[in-house]
């Protein structure tokens, strides 16, 4: 129990239905559609879709989802894959032949097709039950009539704000100038385009006006995307990966996203004595860092489209988290990964729901980078996602750039499973961090006994990439020892990642948590 004599927040408990979410507008949004009806897909659907005009640096209709869904009176759960896949004219060699060595992180070059809006009408059409004419409604009103920024928002779309270009500075800026907190941002092109989505289906978004508007402005940017490209996009339902960390099962979505890198990490991990630590030391955090160093560099390796990854059981093996952990040093820092892209990607959004009938959806979203590629198209204003940053040039590298390809992918939703039965859908966003923060949540709850809201709200470090990151929650002394065994300690301007969760109680009782580092709540009824 925390100490109610300090700053915090406690836990949310209910027995209906719960949301947790990173807007508190969003997560009201999907308890009235659990109130009015819906299940947990209506609700997710709903909520997400919002959070794309209330973060919109963070998300929106021209990005990627992953989905994992626990239908309801089942125990198992299913994966389904939104992202996007590159147009088909994208092409390695071209890049190469021009001199380049990655792709360019926001040219016009990593923006790959949107697979959101695939995803989400097809988990409406298979799973939901009020359909999308009702679930939309909601973010068409606020697209419409505004959403007043929020302050964690209002700090990263500053943050976030100079990588806009051309159309988009019209669309994200208010008369020029970055929205600040309790200013009213709207989106009535978004709206439009929602409408004709609740209205067609997915045929209002990759076919007709819409597809025309995003091709022609993607085109006259030097895109080779066309409206074949956009006509052709499909998510695909998949089976989930996972692994088990002290008898704790963590279910995750599989490749392109970087979930195994979270089950490497933790297998990793769980050749050391975690628990027997200061959870707020210098050894936990050091021994951390280095086994997220080797799980990123494994990432590195070998993470790409399905239909090119060739190591993933190796990855996924016992064996190789053992000969991992065997090379890390107590006392010594080892270098860090080899950072891409993503390593100074902010942040995405992420929801989970669950119903009275406890389906539970957990559901992550995303435009990659803050607003994405920075470019939007010019007539309905839909912020283009930059996640072909996520390829790799090297010839011949699973994750190749190349024309109908997904390239590897940072967000990561996750679920907990004990004893055979789900009991947490959970998320932690933060770009590169996600699935060290996957481990960290769970090593939280496992290993130090923590609560839902206490484990996300303990300070956080993060060392795999660009130095050694550590958050002001941790003592001077701390980062002191943690630089005398070779670290590049730094603190980080903003606070690492965000989460959400809810406990699924066998007792009839949800339990959500809501991280304090964004503007979000959890909800219920």
């Amino acid at each position: 129990m925390r100490d109610f004599h300090m700053p915090g927040r406690s836990a949310v408990y209910a027995a209906n239905g719960m949301c947790a979410t990173s807007h508190p507008l969003a997560a009201k949004v999907a308890i009235d559609i659990l109130q009015a009806g819906g299940n947990a897909v209506d609700a997710a659907i709903a909520g997400a879709v919002l959070l794309g005009i209330c973060e919109p640096q963070m998300t929106g209709i021209g990005g990627d989802c992953f989905v994992l869904l626990k239908p309801a009176g089942r125990e198992d759960v299913i994966a389904l894959n939104g992202s996007g896949r590159a147009p088909k004219g994208l092409s390695a060699a071209s890049m190469r032949a021009q001199g380049l060595t990655a792709v360019p992180i926001q040219g016009i070059e990593a923006v790959t097709l949107p697979g959101a809006i695939d995803a989400f009408c097809r988990l409406s059409a298979d799973w939901g039950k009020l359909g999308l004419d009702r679930v939309l409604a909601p973010a068409i009103h606020y697209a419409d009539h505004g959403v007043p920024v929020a302050p964690r928002v209002a700090f990263d779309w500053a943050v976030d704000a100079g990588s806009l270009k051309g159309a988009a500075r019209q669309f994200y800026l208010l008369d020029g100038a970055v929205p600040t907190a309790g200013q009213t941002f709207r989106a009535p092109g978004q709206a439009e385009v929602l409408r004709r989505i609740a209205h067609q289906g997915r045929a209002g978004f990759y076919e007709g006006e819409v597809a025309e508007d995003m091709v022609a402005s993607l085109q006259a940017l030097g895109g080779t995307h066309t409206l074949d490209d956009f006509a052709g996009v499909a998510c695909d339902y998949t089976v989930p990966v996972s692994g088990v960390y002290k008898g704790v099962e963590l279910v995750e979505h599989p490749p392109n996203g970087q979930g195994a890198t979270a089950i490497l990490l933790a297998n990793i991990l769980g050749h050391f004595d975690i628990a027997a630590m200061d959870p707020t030391g210098a050894e936990r955090a050091h021994i951390e860092a280095e086994a997220a160093k080797l799980a990123y560099d494994a990432r590195n390796r070998f993470l790409a489209d399905a239909d090119h990854i060739t190591r993933l059981d190796h990855m996924l093996a016992p064996d190789t988290a053992a000969r991992l952990a065997a090379l890390i040093d107590l006392d010594r820092a080892m270098p860090a990964a080899a950072a891409i892209s993503e390593a100074v990607h902010k942040d995405t959004i992420y929801i989970t729901v669950v119903d009275r009938d406890r389906m539970a959806v957990s559901l992550i979203y995303s435009v990659f980078w803050g607003f994405g590629s920075g470019f939007a198209s010019d007539k309905f204003g839909i912020n283009f996602q930059n996640r072909g940053a996520g390829f790799s040039l090297a010839e011949g590298h699973a994750n190749e750039a190349a024309g109908g390809k997904r390239p590897m992918h940072t967000i990561i939703p996750g679920m907990l499973r004990e004893g055979g039965r789900v009991t947490m859908p959970f998320g932690v966003m933060g770009g590169a961090y996600q699935p060290n923060g996957h481990v960290r949540f769970l090593s939280n709850l496992v290993d130090f006994g923590m609560g839902v809201q206490q484990a996300m709200d303990a300070p956080r470090a993060f060392g795999a990439l660009d130095g050694m990151k550590v958050e002001r929650g941790y003592s001077d002394a701390v980062r002191a020892r943690l630089a005398e065994m070779g670290h590049e300690v730094s603190v980080p301007d903003e606070p690492i990642g965000g989460s959400q969760a809810i406990f699924i109680g066998t007792d009839g009782v949800l339990v959500g948590g809501s991280d304090p580092r964004k503007d979000g709540c959890a909800l219920g009824y």
